[in-house]
């Protein structure tokens, strides 16, 4: 089980940081993401991480202003977003990466889907 948190309203330039805590799951043995839905527009990839922490990817739309991290002792994902633009304003949910080795932003082999944390950011 995945739950976010740390959501929240911002003003452009602001920085939000989300947490997502893993439950019933190891964390190295998985990678895990955070994708994001903002209403009439489909889900997207925004940063991934391996399961040991050490190799990470990230939409280019995101790439120098949001970081991905996560805590393998406390089971827990974390989203450090910088600079933040309206375009950022969406749903956030992270999301167990269940095949690959490499980071991933394809929806498609990410699993266990949190129930998300809302970003808005206003100008």
């Amino acid at each position: 089980q995945l739950v976010e948190s740390g959501g929240g309203s911002v003003q452009a330039g602001g920085s939000l940081r989300l947490s997502c805590a893993a439950s019933e799951i190891t964390g190295t043995d998985y990678s895990m993401g955070w994708f994001r839905q903002a209403p009439g527009n489909e889900r997207e990839g925004v940063a991934a991480i391996d399961r040991m922490g050490r190799r990470t990817s990230a939409a280019d739309s995101v790439k120098g202003r949001f970081t991905i991290s996560k805590d393998n002792a406390k089971n827990t994902l974390y989203l450090q977003m910088s600079d933040l633009k309206r375009e950022d304003t969406a749903t956030y949910h992270c999301a167990i990466q269940r095949a690959g080795v490499c980071p991933s932003l394809e929806a498609a082999v990410f699993t266990a889907w949190g129930q998300g944390t809302q970003v808005n950011v206003s100008s």
